[in-house]
């Protein structure tokens, strides 16, 4: 049975989860906002593996494999820019509440993942996942983020049960199958896609007086993310980048005016 889920809010929603016994959910570390006290709150650096989520054996191969596999695992979150642990949610005595939010003021969305496919996510749209759902990295595009110039590192969510993604601002829900089978997307605007869609990067023009324009006064590089095939496609309306530009931004201003006594972060 699939946890209770309840979305809040029109612009920055929040998320509430029920779990009952058996249950548990795990997280990002900033992504949680409150919980009952009868949940009970676990660092770890581990999260549901591919055969986890189908039932395997999780201590096949002893304890060396399994520090292994831990090891290899943290790796990969450093690599994707995300925590290097994951805060797991379990309730005792009873069904409890838990809390969580989006990094950005944003939408909510909640995918139910059935077994047949799994779909991608940016690394700061996913909020949490049931147990069943398995994480990993997208290192096979790895250069896509390179190239994009936007940071676009993927998760990968697979396995059965809840998942849940967060954008900013305003979610549309698009399918390239409906559009030519084919839409180029700018890097920010990527939530979550399902992994039936193909990506990759696409040049815009050649070198040119246009394209060179377009690097000087439109903000943009020469490439954009090519999102090809049949499924759905989330995007958000709020760059993820454009925060870390005005977070930075604000930091150099206060580094100039110094940190006195109206300086109350």
């Amino acid at each position: 049975m699939s946890i209770k889920l309840k979305i809040s809010g029109e612009l920055a929603q929040t998320l509430t989860c029920q779990l009952d016994p058996e249950q548990a959910i795990y997280s990002n570390a900033n992504k949680f906002r409150w919980k009952t006290t009868n949940v009970s709150l676990e660092t770890r650096f581990s999260s549901p593996s591919s055969s986890d989520a189908q039932g395997g054996d999780t201590k096949k191969g002893g304890f060396l494999q399994q520090a292994l596999s831990t090891a290899t695992e943290v790796g990969k979150r450093a690599l994707g820019g995300q925590s290097l642990a994951f805060q797991w949610f379990r309730p005792s005595g009873g069904s409890g509440l838990v809390g969580l939010a989006g990094t950005l003021p944003g939408q909510l969305r909640a995918i139910e993942l059935d077994g047949s496919l799994g779909w991608f996510a940016e690394r700061e749209a996913f909020v949490c996942a049931e147990e069943g759902v398995a994480f990993n990295i997208a290192f096979s595009k790895l250069g896509v983020g390179l190239r994009s110039g936007e940071g676009f590192i993927l998760e990968h969510f697979t396995g059965q049960g809840t998942l849940v993604v967060a954008g900013g601002g305003t979610l549309t829900e698009i399918d390239p199958s409906a559009y030519g089978g084919k839409v180029q997307v700018h890097a920010g605007a990527i939530v979550a896609f399902a992994d039936t869609v193909s990506y990759g990067v696409e040049f815009i023009g050649g070198l040119n007086a246009q394209t060179a324009m377009t690097v000087a006064f439109g903000g943009q590089g020469f490439n954009l993310v090519k999102l090809q095939g049949s499924g759905p496609v989330l995007l958000q309306s709020t760059l993820h980048t454009n925060l870390e530009r005005e977070e930075a931004n604000t930091d150099e201003q206060r580094g100039i005016l110094g940190g006195g006594i109206f300086d109350r972060r």
